[in-house]
């Protein structure tokens, strides 16, 4: 029965393309992405998934690690960010939660239709520490490769012991040490088992996916052997029988390494998005090179393979690449990222951070603190929640409306000026050149008064912000500032802009 109304739903939702795509990441047909929560808890996840993400139409959250990670302090009291990835042992215990608080997400969250896959970590264990406790209360002897939580000895790790230095070598990259950290040799067939144990245990607790981090960093017929091995998603959490859990791998393309090696096996990460829309829409180069994006004159892969983002946890502390702080550029590339139908969205939900090592907001005993919802709906508490920005939330409600359509009547000035519609369904507008645009569109949507739901929203019959008249020929006169907070207007056949037809 689940079989036969999940194929009735993609026959409903549009063209086989559109359902196979659904099929691939395990989401509701109709909802098309993810939010990374970095560092949110279980219940806080399973909670803003019933109160929002649901209600919102995104698709899939992207989880934290949830294997046990070591205990770190720096100068000041510091818990890093980063110690989420030194894993101590594959035990489902960190700040967190535990498996009882992950079970208790993923049942809480599928309901709403709002999937959930897991960063998780196998490439290596943690650097060394004279002292090393995990948050499960696991211990190390980092300087012997002894990790009895698991257990790893030394015989489990890649020799001889190397730090990576020529990412040239492809080799080097897989077998030798990232950063210090120890290097597990995942050709071994203990460590693949303990790994897959790791991972099926994820998928039994109902998780419909993984993020593999570090994914360039070992061999690709290693990762097949573990992915093959994988059970089919808990159908007792709504997944179709015989569903597999989706896969994408974290690969950069620094050195000789490629995403061609990986790409077969699961979607890849597209890190080239993140840094050319930090250019672009900061001026480096023209806005009208998007007409370019998701082909290989930007050196980009195939959109079949890409999971695409403007930011993650890395890139926020690492290199040019626009984030919250950032607002008003990064509110527009994440409008043209989900606007677009070039690879697989994902989007990032931080906290507030002044230093490179700065963890989440925590109180004096080290635990998590949850963040506080105010009465406008925004966060508050340490946490940015970019996710419940209005005109971002609701251009994830224009993904889901224009997902899998085509770009048309694509214009722009030559310069930082540039428009277009995804066909009958939706049409956006970017202008930062800092002069005012106003001329009549080529829309192609259907005839109507529209919201803007970059400026405002629906409420009844009335836009709460600027409202656009759609001609019946598909014109429409739209004028944008491009300066303060005007870079950007969308509208779209869905619910949330379409208001009135008969024009």
């Amino acid at each position: 029965m689940a079989l036969l109304v999940w194929v009735c739903f993609c026959s409903l939702f549009g063209a086989a393309l559109s359902c196979e795509a659904y099929i691939k990441t395990n989401q509701w047909p109709g909802r098309s992405v993810i939010v990374q929560m970095f560092e949110w808890k279980w219940l806080d996840i399973a909670d803003e998934c019933e109160r929002f993400l649901g209600p919102k139409g995104f698709g899939a959250v992207q989880t934290s690690p949830a294997s046990e990670n070591l205990v770190i302090h720096l100068d000041g009291g510091i818990r890093p960010w980063y110690e989420r990835y030194q894993v101590m042992s594959y035990n489902l215990v960190t700040r967190s939660g535990d498996a009882a608080d992950f079970l208790n997400m993923t049942t809480r969250c599928n309901k709403v239709g709002v999937r959930v896959y897991v960063d998780v970590v196998f490439n290596h264990m943690t650097g060394d520490y004279e002292s090393s406790v995990g948050t499960g209360g696991s211990t190390a002897d980092t300087y012997t490769w002894s990790y009895p939580g698991v257990p790893y000895t030394e015989e489990h790790f890649h020799h001889p012991i190397c730090d990576i230095q020529d990412y040239n070598n492809a080799t080097e990259v897989r077998v030798c040490q990232l950063s210090g950290l120890k290097d597990l040799n995942q050709t071994m067939p203990y460590v693949r088992q303990k790994i897959i144990d790791y991972l099926n245990n994820l998928i039994d607790l109902g998780a419909a996916g993984i993020r593999v981090d570090a994914a360039k960093h070992m061999w690709p017929e290693d990762l097949n052997e573990i992915y093959k091995r994988l059970n089919n998603l808990n159908m007792n959490h709504g997944f179709r029988r015989n569903s597999r859990p989706y896969i994408y791998q974290e690969v950069s393309k620094d050195g000789t390494v490629k995403f061609e090696e990986y790409k077969d096996m699961g979607d890849v990460t597209e890190f080239i998005a993140g840094s050319e829309l930090a250019v672009i829409f900061s001026g480096q180069k023209h806005l009208k090179t998007l007409e370019s994006w998701g082909t290989t004159t930007l050196d980009m892969m195939p959109s079949e393979n890409a999971v695409v983002f403007v930011d993650n946890h890395d890139t926020q502390r690492n290199g040019f690449i626009l984030t919250y702080k950032n607002e008003t550029l990064y509110k527009a590339a994440i409008a043209f990222l989900l606007a677009h139908p070039y690879g697989q969205p994902r989007m990032t939900s931080s906290f507030y951070f002044t230093d490179f090592n700065q963890g989440p907001p925590a109180d004096t005993d080290e635990n998590i603190v949850s963040p506080v919802i105010n009465e406008d709906q925004m966060c508050d508490g340490g946490w940015v929640c970019e996710h419940r920005w209005a005109p971002v939330y609701r251009m994830v409600a224009f993904r889901n409306e224009v997902h899998n359509t085509a770009v048309t009547n694509w214009w722009d000035n030559s310069n930082n000026q540039i428009a277009f519609a995804l066909g009958k369904k939706g049409f956006i507008v970017f202008n930062t050149e800092g002069i005012e645009l106003s001329r009549e569109f080529q829309t192609g949507l259907p005839a109507g008064v529209y919201c803007d739901i970059i400026s405002g929203q629906k409420e009844e019959s009335v836009c709460t912000g600027k409202n656009v008249t759609v001609s019946s020929t598909g014109a429409a006169v739209i004028t944008l500032s491009g300066t303060g907070e005007e870079l950007h207007l969308a509208i779209h056949v869905g619910d949330e802009s379409y208001i009135q037809t008969g024009y």
